[in-house]
């Protein structure tokens, strides 16, 4: 005897997972969405925008997505939804400073740290450097793009110097930069 309906595809679910990173963290105008200046757009306007450019999907879908994202990308909130973070379209995710643990983590890849080696960790097309708390977040993230290198962070130091750092709400650590001097590379003591 069958409990409820059936999981949602997983295919399907990592779809529209995508369709929503790209839509509320870099090309919201690609479908005619306008986020406000936090990221936010109602979930109805982004809902029948999805429909009309031929990408539909339900309430009960998004619902799913965003709640068993594994890294939590997406916040919902009276009736509007937003990317965590991760943007590359202005927005200000209007998180207030906080205190970073002694030590943070950013994965990599190999051939990335020479630039890192001499520019540090910088933004590229987003608004913040992401740091993780963990270790094996750092490496999760770095074996998106190939045998990942975790990075310590001195985060402790970083902020005493005036580095202001930020947590998004699914518990990612925001910075502007980190300077080379900050980083600890594998294998180096």
């Amino acid at each position: 005897m069958r409990e409820g309906p059936p999981a949602p595809d997983e295919r399907r679910t990592v779809k529209v997972s995508k369709y929503l990173s790209k839509h509320l963290r870099h090309d919201p105008g690609r479908i005619g969405l306008t986020l406000d200046a936090h990221g936010w757009v109602e979930i109805d306007v982004l809902l029948a925008a999805a429909a009309a450019h031929r990408f539909p999907f339900s309430r009960a879908e998004l619902d799913h997505v965003v709640a068993v994202n594994d890294k939590q990308r997406f916040a919902v909130e009276n009736g509007r939804i937003r990317a965590s973070q991760g943007h590359s379209v202005a927005v200000d995710l209007d998180l207030p400073p906080a205190t970073p643990p002694a030590y943070l983590f950013h994965g990599t890849v190999a051939p990335r740290l020479d630039a890192i080696r001499s520019e540090g960790l910088r933004p590229m097309n987003r608004h913040a450097v992401h740091l993780s708390a963990d270790r094996g977040t750092a490496e999760r993230v770095g074996a998106r793009r190939g045998r990942p290198v975790v990075l310590s962070v001195d985060a402790g130091a970083l902020h005493r110097d005036g580095h202001v750092f930020r947590i998004s709400a699914n518990g990612v650590w925001l910075t502007a930069a980190v300077p080379p001097a900050y980083l600890r590379f594998p294998g180096a003591r």
